[in-house]
C-alpha cells in the first residue's frame, strides 16, 4: 500500500495520497458527478483496511466499529457500505446488516473466507456486491458508483418544500404523472385555507393526501386529527365530534372534549363525509360558516381555528340529488376538489409502492429478495379493488407465506390469467385486432364482402387476401 489512507476512523473520511488515471475515469464514468459520496464502512472483523488500497477523493467513509449495539444506527442519507468480512460471522454484523437494508452493502472478503457456509449467506441474501481481497481499486470504485445509481433510483420519492428534510417530505409514493399532478395540486392548496374535498375509491390513500396538505400548510406545526364518519356509532357521533358536558346525557359523568376541539390551531378531516347524518350536517355547516361549536348540554359557543378537510369515496353530488346530503353543505365543503387516482390508473407507481411496502416488512422474512417475474405480471393484470390497502395487505401476506427466496403469485394469493402467462407482442396485438374487425365488418354487413370492404375503406380484392390471411369464409362465392 502507498502510504496512509486513512485521516479518522470516528466518523470522518479516508484521506487519498494521489490518483490514477484508470480509478478517475474509472469514477467518472461510474458516477457521473464531481460530488463526493458519503460510504458507510463497518468493520466487521475482516483485513480490507490492510489491502483496500487508496481511493479517490470522490469517496467519503464514515466508519463504523464493532461491535455494534442495538441503537447503532446508519443514516438514512447514506444508502452505500463496505462489509468488512471477518470469519466466523459474527452474530451483530448479521443483526446489523439486516436492520439496514436501505444500506447496499458491498462485502470485503479474504479468499480462505469465501467457501464459509455463514460467509456465502450473508453476501447472498443481504450484499449488492463483494470483493475478494487484495481488492482492485478501479473495479471496487466502479461498483460503489454502481450501488450508489441503484440506491438513488430505489430511494423513497418524495415532493418535498426547498430546503426540507426528507422528515418532512410529503409521504406520498409515486411518480406516475397522475400522482405527479396530485403532488403539485396538494403544494398549492397547501397554502390556502379554504374547504377541501378529497374524493377516490376506497384505499386509494385520501386521508395520506390530507395528511400532505397539513404538512405543508401553516398549520404544520399544530394538530391533524382524522375523524372517519362511518365508524362511529350514530349516537355517539355528535358527542364524539362536538364533545359534552358532564350530565348532558345518561353516562355523561365528565366533561368530554370533541375532536373538533382537538383538532384546534390544526387541521381536522372528516373522511367518509358521505357517511354523516343530515342531522349533524346541519351541526357541521353552522361551524363551517360561523367557527363555533357548542358542546352537547352545554350553552356557551367556543370559537376554534380549524382547517376542515373531508374525503369520501361516493359521489356527494349524486348524494345531494338524492336527498341524503344538504346541497349548502356540500359547497362549502367541496371549494377545492383533489381527486385522488385508483391504483390501476397509476403505472409504474404498482411496482414502486410494492417494493416499499416489501421493505416495510422484510424484517418478517429476510431471507426474501424480491418478486418474481409472474408476480409482477400478475399484480400488473390485477384490477386492485382495494386500491393501495389492497396492496399493503397482499404484500405483507406474501411475505408472511413465501418459502422461497422471491415471491410469487401464490404468495400474494392472485392467480395468473392465461394471458399473463405469455405477454402479447406487438405483432400478435395487431393480427388479432385486424381479425376482429374483419369479423365486425363481416357481421354487420351480412357477410357481404363488397359491403364489408367499403366498410372498411379496402378494396374487394384486399379483403378475400385478409380473409385467406386469417382463415376466414364469407357465404359469398
Amino acid at each position: 500500500m502507498n502510504g496512509s489512507f486513512l485521516r479518522s476512523v470516528d466518523g470522518g473520511g479516508f484521506s487519498p495520497q494521489g490518483d490514477s488515471d484508470g480509478a478517475r475515469y474509472a469514477v467518472q464514468h461510474a458516477c457521473a458527478t464531481a460530488m463526493v459520496r458519503e460510504v458507510a464502512w463497518l468493520d466487521a472483523g475482516g483485513r480490507a483496511r490492510e489491502s483496500l488500497p487508496q481511493l479517490s477523493d470522490a469517496w467519503t467513509f464514515r466508519q463504523i466499529r464493532g461491535p455494534v449495539g442495538p441503537g447503532e444506527k446508519v443514516p438514512r442519507e447514506i444508502r452505500v457500505g463496505l462489509l468488512d468480512l471477518g470469519c466466523p460471522v459474527p452474530s451483530w454484523v448479521v443483526e446489523f446488516v439486516h436492520n439496514h437494508q436501505h444500506v447496499k452493502w458491498i462485502a470485503l472478503i479474504a479468499p480462505e473466507a469465501l467457501p464459509r457456509g455463514d460467509v456465502r449467506e450473508l453476501v447472498r441474501e443481504c450484499c449488492y456486491d463483494f470483493h475478494s481481497l487484495p481488492l482492485d481499486r478501479a473495479r471496487l470504485e466502479i461498483t460503489l458508483g454502481r450501488a450508489c445509481g441503484m440506491a438513488a433510483l430505489e430511494a423513497r420519492p418524495a415532493w418535498q418544500e426547498p430546503g426540507a428534510s426528507l422528515d418532512d417530505a410529503i409521504p406520498i409514493i409515486g411518480h406516475s404523472p397522475v400522482m405527479q399532478a396530485l403532488g403539485r395540486q396538494i403544494q398549492r392548496v397547501a397554502g390556502s385555507e379554504a374547504p377541501v374535498l378529497f374524493q377516490g375509491e376506497s384505499g386509494t390513500g385520501k386521508e395520506l393526501a390530507a395528511l400532505a396538505v397539513h404538512r405543508h400548510s401553516r398549520r404544520a406545526n399544530g394538530p391533524f386529527v382524522a375523524v372517519n364518519c362511518g365508524a362511529l356509532p350514530a349516537q355517539l357521533i355528535q358527542s364524539e365530534l362536538f364533545g359534552h358536558e358532564a350530565g348532558a346525557f345518561t353516562g355523561a359523568g365528565r366533561r368530554k372534549i370533541g375532536q373538533f376541539e382537538l383538532a384546534h390551531g390544526g387541521t381536522l378531516l372528516l373522511d367518509e363525509i358521505g357517511d354523516l347524518s343530515l342531522d349533524l350536517q346541519v351541526n357541521l355547516l353552522r361551524f363551517l360558516q360561523e367557527g363555533t361549536l357548542v358542546r352537547l348540554g352545554g350553552l356557551q359557543p367556543i370559537k376554534l381555528d380549524v382547517r376542515v378537510l373531508a374525503a369520501t369515496h361516493i359521489a356527494l353530488d349524486e348524494a345531494v340529488e338524492s336527498g341524503r346530503f344538504r346541497e349548502d353543505l356540500y359547497y362549502r365543503l367541496n371549494v377545492i376538489q383533489l381527486d385522488v387516482p385508483p391504483l390501476r390508473e397509476r403505472g409504474t407507481d404498482l411496482k414502486e409502492l410494492a417494493r416499499f411496502y416489501f421493505e416495510q416488512f422484510r424484517s418478517q422474512n429476510p431471507r426474501l429478495r424480491g418478486f418474481t417475474q409472474a408476480a409482477w405480471r400478475t399484480m400488473y393484470d390485477y384490477k386492485w379493488p382495494g386500491n393501495v390497502r389492497e396492496l399493503v395487505n397482499r404484500v405483507q401476506r406474501a411475505v408472511t407465506m413465501a418459502e422461497g427466496r422471491l415471491i410469487r403469485p401464490e404468495d400474494l394469493g392472485l392467480t395468473v390469467p392465461a394471458s399473463a402467462e405469455k405477454p402479447q407482442t406487438l405483432a400478435e396485438a395487431r393480427w388479432n385486432a385486424e381479425r376482429e374487425l374483419v369479423i365486425k365488418a363481416l357481421s354487420q354487413c351480412d357477410n357481404n364482402v363488397s359491403r364489408a370492404a367499403r366498410q372498411l375503406g379496402v378494396g374487394r380484392m384486399t379483403l378475400y387476401r385478409l380473409l385467406n390471411k386469417h382463415g376466414l369464409r364469407s357465404d359469398e362465392p
